[in-house]
């Protein structure tokens, strides 16, 4: 029995883990980039949201190049899976300060803008994005011109009062942009363990309602 009882306990923690995932690659212009994405060493999570991790997420592996892509064209990301756990996902940009590059850039600072999120469906209550393995949206096309970062986050809710971040980071220089001036967050610091969209027990009482967590979009 003891030894069925160990069983069961490893292949559930196989099966937590492999529910794990890693945003991998940038999709800009039509084509596929890894070389321009920081993305973590492994899949395990952020959970910390005071964590420096959260910018770009934990060790990330260093990258070689730096993507341009218009104003107002497509972008996104691909998993290294499906999105196992139920939760929202956002997209942010990080404008690098003058003086640096994507590349040089360590993402501190106020300087982070979310341009897209993706939140719950009720009748029944689920999260829009559950299953998928890419996100895309569009850069504001007002956007200023120059070199910033791409973050995408998607937060698993599975365990309540936990919650799980799974982020990458993409350099990108956006090119033929506006005059726009987006309101500012800095990371981490845009959210807190309390707030009610990372504190919620999704699995009861049911929500009737979400608000996902962070900024709301800036579109222009």
């Amino acid at each position: 029995m003891k030894v069925l009882s160990s069983l069961a306990f490893i292949a559930a923690g196989l099966q937590v883990a492999s529910a794990h995932y890693i945003w991998t690659t940038l999709i800009a212009n039509g084509q596929s980039s890894t070389a321009a994405v920081r993305a973590p060493p492994n899949n395990t999570p952020v959970e910390a949201v005071t964590s420096t991790a959260m910018v770009c997420g934990a060790n990330n592996r260093g990258v070689s190049q730096t993507v341009s892509v218009a104003a107002g064209a497509s972008v996104g990301f691909k998993l290294d899976n499906n999105l196992y756990h139920p939760g929202p996902a956002a997209i942010y940009m990080g404008q690098v300060p003058g003086g640096q590059t994507a590349a040089t850039w360590d993402g501190s600072g106020a300087n982070w803008f979310k341009i897209a999120e993706w939140g719950a469906q009720f009748n029944p209550f689920k999260f829009v994005t559950e299953g998928q393995s890419q996100l895309s949206t569009t850069i504001p096309s007002n956007v200023p011109s120059g070199d910033y970062l791409l973050r995408i986050e998607q937060v698993g809710l599975h365990v309540a009062g936990a919650p799980q971040y799974y982020i990458s980071c993409a350099q990108i220089t956006v090119t033929g942009g506006g005059g726009g001036n987006p309101p500012r967050v800095s990371i981490p610091g845009y959210v807190s363990r309390s707030d009610p969209g990372l504190a919620v027990n999704i699995h009861y009482p049911i929500p009737t309602s979400y608000t996902v967590p962070g900024p709301r979009p800036w579109r222009g």
